[in-house]
């Protein structure tokens, strides 16, 4: 992480995208300067220190993926986020828990692997297109009888030639030609399979397994490509040779183990309350198998064994019919945060249409304008539509902030069907517009069921 987040930074980056949840946001922030700060610490202690996990409580749509979200980004760091319910369902119950670090891995090598793909890209290009030119530019026979003078000249006139088609390849006016390909196997087309036990991996060449399913179909027959499809194809195989392979899963491993960050959603619904205890078996066994990767293991993937010691775990859940306290003792140990995030108002829906970078109102101005088309909001219409998304959170199940998709939606479903529309060049929302589209629905318990 870079020196310059401090925790007053994330805040302040965090700010621009989510409104309010000020002590969830504190909460991430030192979480993720503590990681920086374990990194200074030489020798054994820095071993030591554990991360802050943290458990975020609340209803749905207030923020709490978006959070863990967007520190991610902010970082760096590989992210993903699983729902714990799922561990829960048949087939699922046992070792699988440990699938979730295996696809964070998974996410983390892509990343790093397209990271150093821009770093060589330059390179690949250059090579990507004299491949493109050998291919457009056949050698010249050798004559009978041919004299080392005759030789020199054939020689020249193919440089010549090969100098004549990079030029036209610059120029654009090769586009049309077609080029014969045997295209090459991907490296990175692999099964991953894993043994009962979960200690052991298989690594499957996809490329081998076809090949021995279909031994008499010609592994290496060639297709055509266009030449803008033969650079593509060409930069993407040379950017995959110049790429070190064990550069990348090194690096990945490096960044899931120090930097990693794994959302655990609904993790409500596998505390048992004391008076189920005896009910539901699974869900304290999911608890049992999710505590040693949230204290710490070692999990074996087809890369080799990640470390969990300091992966960042961030929680959560509504807990509408439960409570932090119903987990087992051990895993509550393991979340010494718990930060408790607050309902969203009509305040804070009318902060979330205007404030955000990538609010409601600045994305649709966008998906209209690809239509030519202007979008404006008046600040009163605004405010009728804070007023409805609050009103329609109260009448029905409060989906938090997701419910002004809903609500802006059933306001411009008539102008996003419409356009493209010659007679339509601009669209002005007023409170009025907002009244006579929503007032309707939203008051109308029946219909806001099945409209919002």
């Amino acid at each position: 992480m870079k020196d310059i987040l401090t925790p007053k930074k994330i805040v302040a980056e965090l700010d621009k995208y989510i409104v309010g949840q000020d002590k969830a946001k504190r909460a991430v922030a030192i979480a993720l300067r503590n990681r920086w700060r374990r990194k200074q610490i030489k020798g054994e202690l820095s071993k030591e220190i554990m991360p802050n996990n943290i458990i975020l409580i609340g209803p749905t749509g207030v923020g709490k993926t978006e959070i863990a979200r967007r520190i991610s980004r902010l970082t760096n760091a590989p992210f993903i986020k699983v729902e714990a319910s799922k561990y829960t369902e048949v087939g699922y119950v046992g070792r699988d828990v440990e699938s979730m670090v295996r696809e964070l891995l998974s996410i983390a090598i892509n990343e790093v692997r397209q990271e150093m793909a821009e770093e060589v890209a330059i390179i690949a290009l250059e090579m990507a297109r004299l491949q493109v030119v050998d291919k457009l530019t056949p050698r010249i026979p050798e004559a009978p009888n041919e004299t080392e003078e005759e030789k020199k000249e054939r020689e020249a006139r193919y440089l010549r030639q090969k100098d004549k088609i990079r030029n036209l390849l610059d120029e654009g006016k090769l586009d049309d030609r077609e080029i014969e390909i045997i295209p090459e196997r991907n490296p990175f087309s692999q099964i991953e399979a894993f043994s009962n036990s979960g200690l052991e991996t298989i690594d499957f060449q996809l490329g081998d397994i076809i090949g021995g399913i279909l031994p008499f179909k010609g592994k290496k027959e060639p297709k055509k490509f266009k030449v803008p499809e033969a650079i593509n194809y060409f930069y993407q195989t040379e950017s995959e040779k110049l790429v070190n392979k064990e550069k990348v899963i090194e690096e990945a491993k490096y960044r899931v183990e120090n930097n990693g960050i794994i959302f655990i959603d609904e993790i409500d619904k596998i505390a048992t309350p004391e008076h189920k205890m005896g009910n539901d078996v699974s869900r304290s066994g999911v608890q049992r198998d999710l505590l040693p990767i949230v204290e710490g293991s070692h999990v074996p993937t087809k890369h080799g064994i990640v470390d969990t010691s300091h992966i960042l775990f961030i929680a959560s859940g509504a807990f509408s019919s439960s409570k932090p306290s119903d987990l087992i003792p051990e895993l509550q140990g393991r979340f010494p945060i718990r930060e408790e995030l607050n309902s969203l108002t009509r305040e804070d829906f009318l902060k979330i249409l205007t404030l955000p970078k990538n609010s409601l109102t600045i994305q649709y101005k966008a998906l209209l304008e690809t239509e030519k088309v202007e979008l404006s909001f008046n600040d009163d219409a605004l405010e009728a539509l804070a007023d409805y998304t609050a009103l329609a959170n109260e009448k029905m199940t409060d989906i938090g902030a997701r419910r002004l998709q809903t609500v802006m939606n059933a306001l411009l479903e008539g102008f996003l069907f419409d356009i493209p529309d010659a007679k339509i060049k601009k669209i002005n929302i007023t409170r009025e517009l907002v009244i006579e589209k929503l007032d309707r629905i939203i008051k109308s318990v029946d219909l806001a069921k099945y409209i919002l």
